[in-house]
């Protein structure tokens, strides 16, 4: 690396500073600029998010369920700032007018061509070592959602034909084929 060069550590003021309809998320000092959903991620996201709030009400649960944009500060320091595609936070503690302050119990992130590397490999990194009790990986464009039960330490690979088991709830099943992307 060039010595002249020097790396900007970034902070959740850098987050608070951006221009108006602009996003990104923080990990560890560097930012990472989001880019506009499209069509399919949106409609991934409603259904989504409809089916398992629908659910924790047939259920009286007390868990809450949070679209994008939606605030998750993942430690103290509050240098990792993520807007999961979905967010369902059962602590209520954790809750804040900014966001969730700490792990949510489930995470969910619909890849879209340039945040590929960002869920499947840093968020699946920084979920799991936050105490995330489950992470969903749906990749349209795979055909595939991959379903990580942290607390069971097992994963498993689905398609949009199958229905997905959600690991927090003992009986609720996502079923794909259900869902309509075209």
């Amino acid at each position: 690396m060039d010595a002249a060069r020097q790396l900007e550590y970034y902070t959740i003021d850098d987050i608070y500073n951006l221009p108006d309809g602009q996003r990104a998320e923080l990990i560890d000092g560097e930012l990472y600029m989001m880019a506009t959903p499209g069509r399919i991620h949106q409609r991934l996201v409603m259904e989504l998010s409809f089916r398992i709030r629908n659910y924790i009400g047939s259920k009286n649960g007390d868990c809450e369920v949070y679209p994008a944009p939606f605030a998750v500060f993942l430690n103290v320091n509050n240098d990792i700032y993520l807007e999961p595609d979905i967010t369902v936070i059962c602590d209520k503690d954790k809750l804040t007018d900014e966001g969730c302050k700490g792990a949510p119990d489930w995470t969910i992130e619909i890849v879209s061509p340039t945040s590929r590397p960002m869920d499947y490999n840093k968020k699946l990194f920084k979920y799991r070592t936050a105490g995330v009790r489950e992470y969903w990986i749906v990749d349209p464009e795979k055909n595939r959602i991959m379903a990580y039960d942290f607390e069971h330490d097992t994963v498993v690979e689905y398609t949009f034909s199958d229905k997905v088991k959600a690991g927090i709830y003992e009986d609720l099943e996502i079923d794909f084929a259900q869902i309509i992307i075209e």
